[in-house]
């Protein structure tokens, strides 16, 4: 099968998965239900398609398909934003419960933290990119482990404001925060067009790059901002989804054995929305709400993780 038809039919995939959740189950309120639905399918396509996006543009500047951009520890530093809010001002205060504020505020903190850790990196000429992983995975370290330390100091009943932090979800999804996310998203991929005929080069490696004339360490630097941009968008809109960019990357990998990224980026987005769209159908009418849609999707991207380790061993 050619890689257009791949790509209608994963249309047509979407399309159906994204029809089956606004409508099965719908009941007589419809007015009332379709307009919710409809708020949490906009934010599951703007999620999905970031997620997406972010995850390849990293693994093609790394040059490793079993990274994720959660390494550089946005997670991480997510979620320690959201409990060093909740520990000193408490959650009652406007800035915790307020989404578009704690929106702004996850948004500010994530960028600067990258754009820190990327100023770093490339203080140096000729620095590896590995050394920005290795960082990453330091801090993300250190931020997990503050989190956790004031985690154990809070109050019981206002952990639980935390925990609900610390799970992906679409359910309360505010339409403010949806326009603000979906703004910053379309300004953040506009600039990228103009980075998007890098990147069939940029997979080839860095001394292959160079040699063909791409501005190496400004294409990088550019992408990886913009990486930084989308990932932090995606968790302060929903929450933390680890897995998910490195599960739907990789499954578009193998449907189109392609090495153009035109092509990638519209087949990982549209298996990120299905995955989201079909994910959130079995929380709300199979499971009742009893999980998280991102404890579904980690647990079937950690078991894909491992067996990409195992292969890429074997190789």
């Amino acid at each position: 099968m050619r890689d257009k038809s791949k790509l209608i039919l994963l249309l047509i995939l979407a399309g159906a998965s994204i029809a089956g959740y606004m409508f099965i189950e719908l009941g007589p309120n419809w007015d009332y239900a379709l307009p919710r639905r409809a708020e949490k399918i906009a934010a599951i396509v703007l999620t999905g398609t970031v997620i997406a996006i972010a995850t390849l543009l990293f693994q093609t500047v790394t040059n490793n398909r079993i990274l994720t951009p959660s390494i550089i520890g946005l997670d991480s530093l997510y979620m320690l934003v959201q409990t060093t809010l909740v520990f000193f001002l408490g959650s009652t205060s406007m800035t915790v419960m307020n989404k578009q504020i704690n929106f702004a505020i996850s948004i500010g903190f994530m960028v600067v933290f990258a754009l820190l850790l990327y100023r770093l990196l490339f203080r140096r000429e000729g620095q590896n990119i590995y050394f920005l992983l290795l960082l990453g995975l330091i801090f993300g370290t250190f931020f997990g482990s503050f989190t956790s330390f004031m985690q154990v100091l809070i109050d019981p009943n206002e952990f639980q404001i935390i925990q609900d932090r610390m799970f992906a979800s679409f359910n309360n999804i505010q339409t403010e925060v949806l326009i603000m996310a979906t703004v910053l998203t379309g300004v953040t991929l506009l600039y990228l067009t103009k980075f998007v005929k890098y990147l069939d080069v940029l997979s080839l490696g860095k001394e292959t790059a160079i040699n063909l004339g791409v501005d190496y360490d400004y294409t990088v630097k550019r992408l990886l901002v913009i990486v930084a941009i989308l990932v932090s968008v995606a968790t302060a809109l929903v929450g933390p989804i680890t897995f998910l960019g490195l599960l739907v990357v990789n499954v578009a990998y193998e449907m189109f054995k392609t090495y153009k990224h035109f092509t990638l980026i519209f087949a990982s987005a549209l298996v990120s929305i299905v995955a989201l769209a079909a994910g959130q159908m079995l929380v709300e009418h199979v499971f009742t709400f009893s999980t998280q849609l991102s404890v579904i999707i980690n647990f079937i991207g950690g078991i894909y993780f491992i067996y990409l380790l195992l292969r890429e061993s074997r190789t």
